[in-house]
């Protein structure tokens, strides 16, 4: 196929039925109306037919597939572009197909999930028939919409089509690019990060307006481009603020979750009864829920695999609620952690129904009691299940007996896994289904602790997984008609009045803390004559030099000084950052804005230990103090904004801010625009702010002076009553003028 797809798109218009869109793929007419021939047959078959339900239509369609083409559709994985975007390694030579659009380049590579030994995209789509990617590249809405209609054009070229389902994380936040997160952003419509969209919520009494227009922008955006679904977003609530994905969720309000969830999950899907034809499917995640930390250890390695539920019945009150509405409003999917239940550390915890609950020690993804007893028997969930990345290879919690082809029959034929996500494992799906026939078992032992008809990939199991999978496509039209037009997404993507919408929430995520004597806003009668000082910090003092630079460029009308003891005004933006994504610190996630903290390491069990290390999240924090007193020794105030991806101890910044700010995320020139009066803040913290390292302490035997389990808000009804100060509050930070930093906590000016 030597044209681009884009350019060689045949559409037939049916009265009253879909429109068929098509590049090669034969057509069928029939009684004045127009059917593509999906299955090869050249008839109206029940899987051609658009008049059948799509459950119908899968289901017909699963039996006239083949094992082979059944077994690709189980897997998901990472997929890189052409030569319009970077090469996924530095050594990676893009070789382009005969339409320039994808890379045809075999590729080698490793990472967190495991290695992978990859064909060119044609094979892949041909001769693998894998038909489900995951998009981490950050294209141009037109080159995205002309990669996704190559994808199709190839996929049509088979005995069978079916399109190609790619899935992105989402795109529409701004924030610091993490992998498996927000791999892209700055191209859609950028509003602030999803802490943001929370703290604006509140700040406009729970005015749920804010996440109809987020959800119809989403919408109408990547269906524009032809992506149809995105692994999005976080139900968690976090309850354990040293977890690394914080910034990824709504915070720490499970009533406030649910209702955000209640209006996003029919906005993006474009129904409440399910993902319609210009709708965006999205998996919901991550069931049931990641907040239950254990003193933060995060599941992408090994000392953070458990979940514990310290706190008597918090699963129940605190965890489950927030996926109520991914089965109400019928989510596609939705996403199980990567973490397991640690009964031993656990109170007494209940299911749906009020049972005492079964806390086996599998991964979420591998736990049939949580999967298929509470999720699907209890909530009644009917979507797919899309597994977190890599649980048949490095994140194999609690299976770790098991080799790959086991770990994909027990996640698939045991708990009711639709979808793996991690590696294209074709081969490992095809020895799982061939061992329950092929006597396998009688040369090998079945691992300890499980079933053979546990371990296998069968007929039943394999075609519910795909009948599953297949319904979502039909659902979309996607069978019909999966192509976008380049132009129209461009056109779309680039809507002022989305921009603008996106503008104005950064503005009201603005959370105004601290505003000692009326220092803002710093209206003109205040400026006349006046001079500022600005700087930014981050993590590295290079990262601080250039946001410095681009503070001062945004500053340049005022008159600015070089020297603090000269300003009038200091203004000070503090963006920390602690700790890696994808590795184990050495101790603790440090949430104090610190500079060469020494801190405790811990040990592989999780305790501190006595050897320390230092700890810095933030590079010239030793400087806040001297900058303020240089400053208001001749009667000068200072302003300081924190950028709050997590819950930041804000103890070495606060008490030397005569005003105080906090950002998600949040655009600088919207924090600007609060700081110099061309917008009133509103905003209110999502998530309670921690008051130091007294309530976050961790004894010998692992054990938080605050539970784990439970929720900013709501921990001090657990702590010791030595922590407590007169009013009974022992957790959140406590500021100079006697304010509390806690959940809905925001000032006016």
């Amino acid at each position: 196929m030597a044209k681009k797809a884009s350019d060689n798109l045949k559409y037939y218009h049916n009265p009253n039925g879909p429109t068929i869109g098509t590049v090669s793929r034969r057509v069928i007419e029939k009684d004045g109306l127009t059917f593509k021939d999906i299955d090869g047959t050249g008839e109206v078959t029940a899987v051609n037919d658009w008049r059948l339900s799509p459950a119908e239509r899968a289901a017909a369609y699963v039996k006239t597939l083949t094992v082979q083409e059944k077994i690709a559709q189980l897997f998901i994985s990472d997929w890189r572009m052409g030569a319009e975007c970077p090469a996924p390694s530095a050594d990676h030579k893009v070789i382009p197909d005969e339409s320039g659009v994808l890379d045809d380049a075999e590729f080698n590579g490793k990472t967190i999930f495991g290695e992978q030994h990859l064909p060119g995209t044609t094979t892949l789509i041909k001769d693998w028939f894998n038909r489900h990617l995951i998009l981490r590249a950050n294209p141009t809405p037109s080159y995205m919409a002309d990669w996704l209609n190559q994808l199709h054009a190839v996929a049509e070229e088979c005995d069978h089509f079916v399109p190609v389902q790619v899935v992105s994380n989402s795109r529409n936040e701004n924030g610091e690019v993490v992998f498996g997160m927000n791999d892209a952003s700055g191209v859609f419509a950028t509003w602030p990060g999803t802490m943001g969209i929370a703290a604006a919520i509140r700040g406009e009494d729970g005015d749920l307006a804010i996440i109809d227009k987020f959800a119809d922008c989403i919408r109408r955006e990547w269906s524009a481009c032809g992506l149809r679904k995105g692994y999005m977003y976080m139900a968690d609530c976090v309850s354990d603020p040293r977890w690394q994905r914080t910034f990824g969720t709504f915070g720490e309000d499970p009533v406030l979750i649910e209702k955000i969830f209640e209006r996003l999950i029919p906005g993006i899907q474009g129904s409440p009864d399910g993902v319609t034809k210009d709708g965006v499917s999205m998996t919901v995640k991550h069931f049931p829920g990641g907040g239950a930390r254990e003193n933060g250890f995060d599941p992408h390695y090994a000392a953070g695999q458990w979940n514990v539920y310290a706190t008597e019945g918090s699963l129940q009150k605190y965890h489950i609620p927030t996926f109520r509405p991914a089965v109400k409003y019928h989510a596609a999917s939705i996403m199980p952690y990567y973490s397991k239940p640690a009964a031993a550390k656990s109170g007494p915890q209940t299911d749906c129904e009020g049972n005492p609950l079964r806390m086996d020690p599998y991964g979420f993804a591998y736990n049939k009691v949580f999967i298929d007893g509470i999720l699907r028997g209890q909530m009644g969930f009917e979507g797919y299940i899309n597994s977190d990345t890599g649980i048949t290879h490095n994140m194999k919690w609690g299976v770790e007996a098991l080799d790959v082809p086991e770990r994909i029959g027990f996640a698939v034929t045991q708990s009711g896994v639709d979808l793996i996500s991690g590696l294209f494992d074709n081969a490992d799906g095809r020895e799982a289904y061939e061992r329950a026939t092929n006597g396998y078992y009688d040369t090998h032992p079945v691992p300890e602790g499980f079933k053979k008809e546990d371990l296998v990939l069968t007929d039943a199991s394999l075609d519910r997984a795909v009948t599953r999978t297949l319904t979502e496509l039909f659902q979309q039209g996607m069978f019909e008609n999966p192509y976008a037009d380049p132009k129209t997404a461009a056109e779309v993507v680039a809507n002022e009045a989305d921009w603008n919408e996106a503008s104005l929430v950064h503005r009201e995520s603005v959370v105004l803390l601290k505003n000692q004597d009326r220092t803002l806003p710093l209206t003109s009668d205040k400026l006349s004559g006046s001079k500022i000082y600005a700087e930014a910090f981050a993590k590295t003092a290079e990262g601080g030099a250039a946001a410095t630079k681009a503070l001062r460029e945004m500053l340049a009308n005022y008159h600015l000084t070089d020297d603090p003891a000269q300003a009038d005004y200091a203004i000070l933006m503090v963006s920390p950052s602690s700790g890696a994504y994808f590795n184990a610190t050495p101790g603790y996630l440090e949430l104090d804005i610190c500079e060469d903290k020494e801190v405790c390491n811990v040990g592989a069990d999780g305790k501190p230990l006595a050897e320390t290390h230092l700890e810095t999240t933030l590079s010239g924090a030793k400087r806040i103090p001297e900058i303020a007193a240089a400053v208001r020794a001749h009667g000068g105030k200072v302003i300081a904004n924190i950028n709050f991806p997590l819950a930041w101890m804000v103890g070495n910044v606060e008490p030397y801010a005569d005003a105080l700010t906090a950002g998600f995320d949040t655009y600088p020139s919207a924090t600007m625009d609060v700081i110099f009066g061309r917008f009133a803040p509103v905003g209110r913290l999502p998530i309670t702010l921690p008051r130091g390292d007294e309530v976050l302490a961790v004894n010998a035997d692992g054990i938080c002076a605050s539970p784990n389990d439970v929720p900013g808000y709501d921990k001090d009804q657990y702590m010791a009553d030595a922590l407590k100060d007169e009013n009974g509050k022992a957790y959140a930070y406590r500021d100079a003028a006697g304010s509390y930093y806690e959940l809905n906590f925001g000032l006016r000016y």
